[in-house]
């Protein structure tokens, strides 16, 4: 029981800090940008960029949130779960696309890592998506049974 209350309260932790880092990102980027001129120099592509990787971000743990809550009901093999896992999928493979893009603009190292990550969550997500939507299917078919 520890455990899930300690989950739930870091993904509502998660979620609300992420929508400060996103919203903040006016300003973080003018700090940051007294250390890295590409974050001067492209502030407004980099703004918008991060901003919308931030708000997909914000979208995945939002739907991390609603499976978690059934998983708390005992219920987690449903229809909704196998949208959520759809739903996460395209949120990373945009986040994956977005860097991509914004690795013009200011290469890291930390940006190539981050993109083989949301390559990977999305291919997960993905993957997962179609395991629970089977998951689903005998279930139904299990509950059909006498």
């Amino acid at each position: 029981m520890k455990v899930t209350k300690f989950t739930k309260a870091f993904l509502d932790f998660m979620l609300w800090a992420g929508i400060l880092a996103a919203f903040s990102l006016p300003v973080s980027l003018k700090i940051l940008g007294d250390y890295f001129p590409e974050y001067r120099r492209y502030y407004l592509p980099l703004l918008v960029f991060l901003f919308l990787s931030g708000i997909f971000a914000v979208l995945i743990i939002r739907e991390l949130r609603s499976m978690f809550r059934t998983v708390l009901a005992s219920d987690c093999f449903v229809e909704k779960n196998v949208t959520s896992l759809k739903r996460m999928s395209v949120y990373s493979f945009c986040i994956a696309g977005l860097t991509v893009i914004r690795l013009f603009l200011a290469m890291t190292p930390a940006a190539m890592v981050e993109v083989l990550v949301f390559l990977i969550a999305g291919l997960f997500s993905r993957v997962l998506a179609d395991v629970f939507d089977q998951a689903v299917t005998y279930k139904l078919e299990n509950d059909l049974t006498i």
